[in-house]
């Protein structure tokens, strides 16, 4: 395995770990570190350092954004479902495949914009 792979894993893995420790501790502060876009900035900084290419860089970014509307779907659905008094997982796995149908439905729109 090669050293930047690791070095990308424990990177990755230790931004996760500090948001979700975080949250624990402090619900407020953990919801900003969830919302800040983190693994996107992880994954543009090393498609940049891995192939320099601005081009693929500004791509990214736009089909980041192009992707996140769809998402809001999930952080409506969840706690609705949880307010409603629906079992934790069942919410859960309710948001995720309404969130996933959301992005199938507007996949055609997401193509367009390249």
């Amino acid at each position: 395995m090669n050293l930047s792979l690791i070095l990308k894993f424990l990177l990755s893995a230790f931004v996760i770990t500090a948001a979700s420790e975080i949250a624990k501790r402090n619900v407020s502060l953990g919801a900003l570190l969830c919302a800040l876009p983190l693994t996107s900035l992880l994954v543009i900084i090393w498609t940049w350092v891995e192939t320099g290419d601005q081009a693929r860089v500004v791509s990214l970014n736009w089909s980041i954004l192009a992707y996140t509307i769809p998402s809001f779907v999930f952080f409506i659905v969840f706690p609705l479902g949880l307010r409603l008094g629906l079992h934790f997982w069942f919410s859960l796995m309710g948001a995720s495949l309404l969130t996933a149908l959301t992005y199938r439905l507007v996949q055609p729109w997401l193509d367009q914009i390249g």
